[in-house]
């Protein structure tokens, strides 16, 4: 396939770049303010990406066949006339974006935003982000495009927009059409296709308190009578007999339904709270567990476990949730450690196993696992590109080729 030209904007450690690089693409041009992306960035790729877009003038970017971004989601302006393009967008880093398209006429364009892109602002985000582009004489899909690596067999819940543009200002109100087939389901995929076997370094090993807190709540959940737990179990009202007037109504439900669960089980909790000594040695927020497995595995250490601030969550070992919440790093029950960096690098399609051209992460672990749970997923970058190119030729290299015949 005939080599085109992209550019990396709010690069992160270039995600884009590793997609554009499968389908043959060259990065001419690479920006991003984070300094410890902007180091990986270069360890990987031999090139800069230490360049603040708002201080780069259109012109000096060099000429390129593709656009990609992942832009940060802001609010537009509601001040001004705004009977304009530049006036709409203007103090937001999509600004940027769309002064660099009105130099260069890029052929392609391919940016990623958050899922809540398409409600922001009470859509109002989305609105001008697709009037922007078609007065930029660029054609997209009618509809925003949501896609999670899930959908292709990457183990990852990571809803995302994804905005394909292609440079035509004749059909403009003539939308993309785009096709990926049948997406495979959450319950069709398996953590198990991208965590290693073997034993971890010991600094993934969960601590010997975490250890504690979970065996505990494992012989609660194997001592109860309820298997399909739909509320979150909160010990520290197990035994109250307050007064529920004036709570918010979602906390005494909850506190209800804990009151009905300790009664139905009284002789087993009350068992369970004197050997873990009424919890008086566990964190307030580890007095709450969310089961959220339905009757898909029967113990704790079979699924994927966070310590979060709403307590300890427990899933089914078939997706990850979306790295960027990536405080609370995932257990994995079944081997008592937490997700590794490599691991991590695996949900987001980065080729740290390739023998020949490794992937280097940040030496940093929370570093790595920050920048990864930032960045696009590369895989379903490198999809949703293909379906853009269609011939996976950018169209100006098209043309020439057609008036070569």
């Amino acid at each position: 396939m005939e080599q085109f030209t992209f550019i990396d904007l709010f690069s992160g450690i270039g995600g884009f770049h590793q997609a554009m690089e499968r389908l043959g693409g060259r990065c001419v041009f690479a920006s991003e303010i984070d300094p410890f992306c902007n180091a990986v960035y270069e360890k990987n790729y031999h090139m800069s990406s230490d360049v603040d877009i708002r201080n780069k003038r259109a012109e000096d970017i060099p000429a390129h066949d593709v656009l990609c971004a992942g832009f940060p989601c802001q609010a537009f302006s509601k001040a001004g006339r705004q009977d304009g393009l530049e006036d709409k967008t203007r103090g937001t880093l999509f600004f940027e974006i769309v002064r660099i398209l009105k130099y260069h006429r890029t052929p392609y364009i391919l940016l990623e935003n958050v899922r809540n892109l398409v409600s922001h602002d009470s859509g109002r985000t989305w609105a001008v982000i697709q009037e922007s582009l078609k007065e930029l004489g660029y054609r997209t899909t009618k509809e925003p495009l949501i896609l999670s690596p899930h959908y292709f067999g990457i183990p990852q819940i990571r809803e995302r927009v994804f905005i394909l543009g292609k440079y035509d200002k004749d059909r403009v109100d003539e939308p993309l059409v785009v096709d990926f087939g049948t997406y495979r389901t959450k319950a069709s995929n398996s953590i198990y296709d991208v965590l290693d076997e073997s034993a971890a370094d010991p600094c993934y090993a969960i601590s010997d308190y975490e250890e504690m807190v979970l065996q505990a709540w494992d012989e609660f959940y194997q001592g109860i009578d309820l298997k399909v737990i739909g509320f979150p179990v909160w010990a520290d009202f197990f035994r109250y007999e307050g007064s529920l007037e004036g709570m918010p109504a979602w906390k005494a439900g909850f506190i209800r339904k804990n009151q009905k669960l300790y009664r139905d089980n009284r002789a087993f909790i009350d068992r369970w709270l004197k050997k873990y000594h009424d919890l008086e040695e566990f964190a307030p927020t580890h007095h709450k567990m969310e089961w959220q497995c339905g009757t898909r595995i029967d113990s704790l250490w079979d699924g994927v476990i966070q310590f979060r601030p709403s307590g300890v969550r427990v899933k089914t070992p078939d997706c990850f949730q979306s790295l960027v919440a990536m405080v609370q790093i995932p257990i994995i029950g079944k081997y008592r450690r937490k997700l590794t960096v490599e691991e991590a690098a695996r949900l987001q399609s980065f080729p740290v196993d390739d023998k020949e051209d490794p992937f280097l992460p940040d030496e940093n672990r929370q570093q790595a696992y920050k920048q990864f749970g930032n960045s696009v997923n590369v895989e379903v970058v490198r999809r949703a590109a293909e379906q853009l190119f269609g011939e996976k030729l950018p169209a100006e290299k098209q043309k020439r080729r057609a008036g070569e015949k």
